[in-house]
């Protein structure tokens, strides 16, 4: 699985701090919107966007509209995740 730390905000006062991915947010993520593209990536294959309580539902309806969006999991659950495969 892709790693949210792969989508800090650069110059961020925080380096460890993760932001939402929505265009122009400085907002302190707390979702993670994982997805694949069918016609570029695996079935297994999962990108991740990072969003803010505001900009979730947004997000997710973009990638949701396009066939895209594959799960929506707390920025917690997802870092959890990762720890146990690690």
């Amino acid at each position: 699985m892709n790693s949210p730390d792969s989508l800090l905000f650069p110059g961020s006062a925080d380096a460890d701090a993760t932001v939402c991915s929505a265009k122009g947010c400085r907002s302190a993520a707390v979702w993670v919107l994982a997805w694949n593209n069918p016609k570029l990536h695996t079935p297994e294959r999962r990108k991740t966007w990072l969003a803010c309580d505001e900009h979730r539902e947004h997000l997710s309806q973009f990638l949701g509209v396009r066939g895209f969006l594959k799960e929506v999991v707390t920025l917690a659950e997802w870092e959890g995740r990762s720890a146990s495969d690690g």
